[in-house]
């Protein structure tokens, strides 16, 4: 092997090791020496610091970045729910945001929600930082949207409030305990025949994949393997027995899109 190649092989190997360095440290291992501290407990101990670090924030969210993350499904899912808030008649309606995302989710389901005539949309999070963000990519919608710093395992907002509620890759990183907590919320606010559209990962097909993906979540996101089987979230809003369910899988089943409307 030539010199020329070998030293591109192992610059490629530096970039990724580096690249799955820096994402441990601003992820599990960030809330592993947090854990160690007196602010363990608080509500927010579990949100990772590239979700609240404002820097960190606009390093990260970056379009290509967060596509490559998601093995570039990510346009394929937000169109799956920017497709079904179409349909929808919204007018004189409110749609709801469950916590921030990366990437053109947020002005993409803002975009929908406003031309299927709802008269505001507001997005939650418990992370101010994340409110800002996403304010600085609506401009365009002021008046339209309002921002409320908010958790989503015990909500501020009345019961039956809102028509739709999207939530997009956060159930994966909540403990155990609140997943349930956010999907009972979830379903309190929305009003009867309302909408949530839930966007997560899934158990892939593959055994390739699967194998990938476990490996993956043991080293960053231990808690989302939970996902695959004792906290299925189909399976947990099914069981509630007030749901309709539709669950689309893409990229060989290892994302997920769970429409459920509430009976």
């Amino acid at each position: 092997m030539n010199s020329w190649m070998i030293s591109g092989v192992f610059a490629i190997f530096v970039l990724l090791a580096s690249t799955g360095l820096f994402f441990f440290v601003v992820t599990r291992g960030a809330l592993v020496l947090r854990g160690l501290s007196a602010d363990s407990k608080s509500e927010s101990s579990h949100v990772y610091p590239i979700y609240s670090n404002m820097r960190l924030i606009k390093l990260v969210d970056f379009q290509p970045i967060i596509s490559a993350i998601l093995l570039f499904q990510y346009h394929h899912l937000v169109s799956k729910i920017v497709s079904e808030l179409k349909q929808m008649d919204l007018r004189k309606k409110k749609v709801l945001i469950t916590s921030c995302a990366f990437g053109n989710v947020i002005p993409r389901v803002v975009k929908a929600a406003v031309e299927s005539g709802a008269e505001r949309v507001l997005i939650a999070d418990i992370i101010q930082n994340e409110l800002t963000h996403a304010k600085s990519k609506l401009r365009e919608y002021d008046g339209k949207v309002e921002f409320v710093e908010d958790n989503a395992t015990a909500m501020k907002l009345k019961d039956g409030g809102v028509d739709a509620n999207v939530i997009f890759f956060l159930l994966h990183e909540l403990p155990h305990d609140l997943k349930g907590q956010a999907l009972n919320e979830a379903g309190r606010m929305l009003a009867p025949g309302g909408k949530l559209f839930l966007a997560e990962f899934h158990r892939p097909q593959l055994w390739v994949l699967r194998a990938l993906s476990w490996t993956y979540f043991k080293v960053f996101e231990p808690l989302g393997l939970a996902l695959w089987d004792t906290h299925d979230p189909l399976n947990y809003l099914e069981a509630t027995g007030g749901w309709t369910c539709e669950r689309t899988t893409y990229f060989f089943g290892n994302f997920q899109i769970i429409a459920a409307t509430k009976k």
